[in-house]
């Protein structure tokens, strides 16, 4: 969510902080800490907006009609909206409903001390379309859990863009303090020098936060598929380093932006890898020109993994997303990392494209360019064999590439050679 407005427009952030999630004593979501953390960030940076902004904690509120009483007023607000829930999920055992545990909710007396999840998407029902973000970072509990993997998301949100993460019963998210997700959404408003999209915010974020294996992300890849409407457009990166191979994914028709999709030279407007909503990889490659490879290759992580999902794991849009991410790991120095993701994507090519195809070609040029930066020797020797293998089962590639492979393998393999080896 992006606005620049005036006259008499303003927006409205809301945050809300439920209760707590703790197990033996442990506290493993701390809404409280969440709250004060997101509370320092100025509310023209969390909204995204330039207009005069109306800002709201609460924390520590007993009654749910107090709650939904500032809900109301937030949604009755005529410009941008926002609205951060954190807490413990929980739910009615006799209507099966969730609610959002408040503080001095008891399990006995859910539908009377916890907010009902319906609440929210009344409240919100009335907006309009666009102008409303919700963020979520969750945890349920042992009798909202089952209810969640039987829905398979959470309830939608009428007219509004829901992101976050719902983690499972028993998973320290935070460990008392501010947890993963919520923490790297403000680290990345803070480090930005332009605001990222909300939908590359919660990338990085869900990416870089350490969920556990099943925790709910939201908006699930289904529903991020289905999501209409470009991503507020980022700046174009600086040009790529010439002296490697150029991997066709990073280029568009005005020169090096961001990777555009193999074959299609119509600029990082076009759609990513098949993933409906913009072009992230412009801001992805400008993150790893700026040095920030670990938050570069988390992003790219994200819609990779959305992309298998929606596309296939085997899809050509697929296999563009892993040679995104072995250049990336190119850049970061990583030429193990980068050397298994090229040979993994030259294979997928292969069986797709056929032996002759000029991307199968270049995808085997980008393996053995970093198989060659290779300095340790067992890294070295145990990935050669299986791109000597590619390298021959491509008749058309360029002969010096396969003697190349074939000397430097030979040489691994001698007796006595120390540990760092020469390119």
């Amino acid at each position: 969510m992006y606005f620049n407005g005036a006259g008499r427009q303003r927006g409205h952030v809301l945050l809300i902080a439920g209760d707590g999630a703790a197990r033996r004593r442990t506290v493993h979501l701390a809404p409280s800490a969440n709250l004060a953390a997101l509370a320092m960030v100025p509310a023209s940076v969390l909204l995204g907006s330039e207009l005069p902004t109306d800002t709201v904690c609460l924390d520590g509120v007993r009654d749910p009609n107090t709650v939904l009483a500032r809900l109301r007023t937030a949604a009755a607000t005529p410009g941008p909206l926002l609205l951060y829930l954190s807490g413990r999920l929980t739910a009615d055992r006799r209507g099966r409903g969730l609610h959002l545990a408040l503080a001095g909710t008891t399990q006995a007396a859910v539908r009377y001390t916890a907010l009902p999840w319906e609440w929210l998407g009344g409240e919100l029902r009335s907006r309009p379309a666009g102008l409303t973000t919700v963020l979520l970072d969750l945890a349920a509990d042992k009798q909202a859990w089952p209810l969640l993997q039987e829905y398979g998301s959470l309830p939608a949100f009428p007219c509004a863009e829901v992101y976050g993460v719902v983690c499972p019963p028993g998973f320290a998210a935070g460990d008392g303090t501010v947890s993963g997700y919520t923490r790297h959404w403000i680290d990345q408003l803070r480090r930005s020098p332009v605001r990222p999209a909300d939908v590359q915010l919660h990338a990085l974020a869900a990416g870089a936060a350490g969920l556990p294996p099943g925790a709910l992300v939201l908006p699930t890849a289904r529903e991020l598929g289905m999501r209409p409407g470009p991503l507020r457009s980022q700046p174009q990166p600086p040009q790529p380093d010439p002296q490697a191979p150029a991997p066709h994914g990073w280029q568009d028709a005005d020169g090096p932006a961001g990777p555009a999709v193999p074959g299609h030279d119509q600029g990082p407007a076009s759609d990513p890898g098949g993933a409906a909503g913009g072009d992230p990889r412009p801001y992805i490659h400008a993150l790893a020109m700026e040095g920030r490879h670990p938050e570069a290759a988390a992003l790219a992580r994200a819609w990779e993994e959305h992309v298998r999902q929606t596309c296939g794991f085997s899809s050509p849009q697929a296999v563009q997303w892993a040679e995104i991410r072995a250049d990336l790991a190119r850049m970061a120095g990583d030429f193990p990392l980068a050397t298994e993701l090229w040979i993994g994507a030259c294979r997928a090519r292969l069986a797709g494209q056929g032996a002759t195809d000029p991307e199968v070609h270049a995808a085997a040029a980008g393996a053995l360019y970093c198989w060659t930066q290779l300095k340790d020797r067992a890294p070295a020797a145990e990935s050669g064999p299986e791109l000597v293998a590619l390298l021959c089962a491509l008749p058309t590639l360029d002969p010096r590439h396969l003697r190349l492979a074939q000397a430097r393998l030979e040489a691994l393999r001698a007796p006595g050679l120390p540990r760092a080896v020469p390119i």
